[in-house]
């Protein structure tokens, strides 16, 4: 039932949150986790707001009860804010706690847990806290689990809102759990088969009851899972988008609107689903989990009788390493040491590479080859121990359907430009609507007669422009004009447009 809704943090959002655990990284983190523990104290008997020396008063009524709370000398408020900086806690200027004129001077602030600090307080906490020996497959979980589901089909089809609530609530809540539980203990049985060979005397005085607690798990599972997953087609069949709306309603977070909450349970029975449903060819999350029990409980008898063979022949990691150990202090030199241990571990000597640095000045001829910087290495040197080259270049790929693709493209604008002009010539831009073509001629030809301008006395008298297909005047005018076109009125105040077609110049006349 686990999501991993942290998979949509972006990475800005993620440092944020990590800053939150920076008092664990600092050299006195433990009057740190008494100082938030004080103000957790506090925050117990509904004391949310507190200032410092309300905490120095929680730290010495903890001191009373525990020995190990640190003594902190008077920059307890100092710690405090720099909590705040990290976003542990808030922090509040409050003057109304301030007893006379000195204090009022004084900075009085106030300090609350922030949402998003209390959680990474009691992450903190939660870690102090776990034990191995509370790791545990829990059997009985199965049958109130059952009985959920009954009861959830039952409220849905008697249209009882409050109970679907109830009853998808505490699913939710049973099969997280059971997750957590389930993760946590196949944690647990990797680690002590790991640490087998420095404690053996650990697994062999509780394998008997780990034997006991896996089998009567798998039992139990293969008892209920047919009926679970029944329970689950039975509650799908009394109307699954009738039960998320009933399940909606009766929710009760403010902060979320009813198609948030909808959306919210629609996943979480997706996910509870999942537990005892085949998806397609995917097996069921119980199905995993008794597959991964039965796995276990083979590694545990394996490693039992591992163990057996070890303490009948005497000879287990430990003895092989401290024979190790003697012969390569019984070796006769040096060389003949490094060769014993060479064979023992696999380990050959290693192909160093070379080269140079991009700026050799920058590195002292002193720094050992630890603390002078890298340099990068091609994949060409590491594998084959050759540098790398550019090789021979590629050759150049002409490509003629485009160029013929070009040409025609210049051809037909070309022919276009000659149509349009060929039109303004005729018609003129007066009394007519400009095409786009049309516009786009008249335009270039105005540029360049804005572009060879003549201004006498700060005004502009007069203007013109020429093409190899036409030439251009600004020629003024009392009233102006407007030429109308197809994207619009372009008005030119003061002046009119005279056009007229330059003669085509053949070749080898002058």
């Amino acid at each position: 039932m686990t999501e991993r809704k942290a998979l949509d943090l972006d990475a800005l959002a993620v440092s944020d949150r990590f800053r939150l655990f920076n008092f664990t990284r600092r050299d006195d983190h433990v009057a740190y986790l008494w100082v938030l523990r004080a103000m957790d104290r506090l925050r117990e008997v509904h004391q949310v707001q507190v200032d410092a020396d309300e905490v120095a008063n929680a730290l010495a009524e903890l001191a009373r009860l525990h020995d190990e709370v640190p003594t902190i000398d008077g920059n307890l408020r100092n710690r405090l804010d720099a909590l705040y900086d990290d976003g542990v806690v808030h922090r509040f200027d409050d003057a109304s706690r301030a007893g006379s004129l000195v204090r009022y001077r004084n900075r009085q602030s106030v300090y609350q847990f922030s949402e998003l600090g209390y959680w990474a307080y009691t992450s903190v906490e939660s870690l102090l806290a776990a034990r191995i020996q509370d790791a545990n497959l829990s059997r009985l979980v199965f049958s109130d689990i059952l009985e959920d589901l009954k009861a959830l089909a039952a409220a849905n089809l008697a249209g009882e809102g409050e109970q679907v609530y109830r009853r998808l609530s505490r699913l939710d809540s049973v099969m997280e759990d059971m997750g957590r539980r389930s993760a946590r203990f196949h944690v647990m049985l990797g680690e002590i088969m790991r640490s087998t060979d420095n404690s053996p005397e650990t697994f062999l005085s509780h394998k008997n009851a780990l034997l006991t607690h896996m089998t009567e798990f798998t039992a139990e599972l293969d008892r209920y899972l047919p009926r679970l997953y029944r329970a689950v087609r039975e509650v799908e069949e009394t109307g699954l988008a009738t039960l998320f709306d009933r399940a909606a309603e009766a929710d009760e977070r403010p902060f979320m609107d009813h198609e948030e909450r909808l959306e919210e349970w629609r996943r979480r029975w997706a996910a509870l689903r999942a537990w005892f449903a085949r998806d397609g060819q995917q097996e069921s999350r119980a199905a995993e989990l008794r597959s991964a029990t039965r796995v276990a409980v083979s590694g545990v008898i394996a490693l039992l009788r591992q163990i057996t063979e070890v303490r009948r022949s005497g000879v287990n990691r430990a003895t092989q390493l401290r024979h190790l150990a003697e012969w390569v202090w019984g070796a006769p030199d040096e060389g003949a040491a490094h060769a014993l241990m060479g064979a023992a571990f696999n380990v050959r000597s290693a192909r160093h590479l070379g080269a140079a640095h991009d700026d050799d000045e920058q590195i002292s001829p002193r720094a050992t080859w630890w603390d002078a910087p890298g340099v990068e290495v091609s994949v060409t040197l590491f594998r084959s121990g050759k540098s790398p080259t550019t090789g021979v270049p590629a050759p150049l790929r002409g490509n003629a359907g485009a160029q013929r693709e070009l040409r025609r493209k210049q051809a037909a604008e070309r022919a276009a430009e000659r149509e349009a002009v060929g039109h303004l010539a005729v018609a003129g831009v007066y009394g007519k609507i400009l095409d786009d073509a049309e516009t786009r001629v008249l335009l270039k030809l105005m540029t360049k007669a804005l572009e060879g301008r003549t201004v006498v006395a700060g005004r502009l008298k007069r203007a013109s422009g020429t093409s190899d297909v036409m030439m251009i005047r600004l020629v003024p005018a009392e009233g102006g004009s407007a030429i109308c076109t197809s994207q619009g009125v372009l008005h030119l105040p003061g002046f009119r447009v005279e056009l007229q077609e330059r003669p085509r110049v053949g070749r080898g006349k002058s």
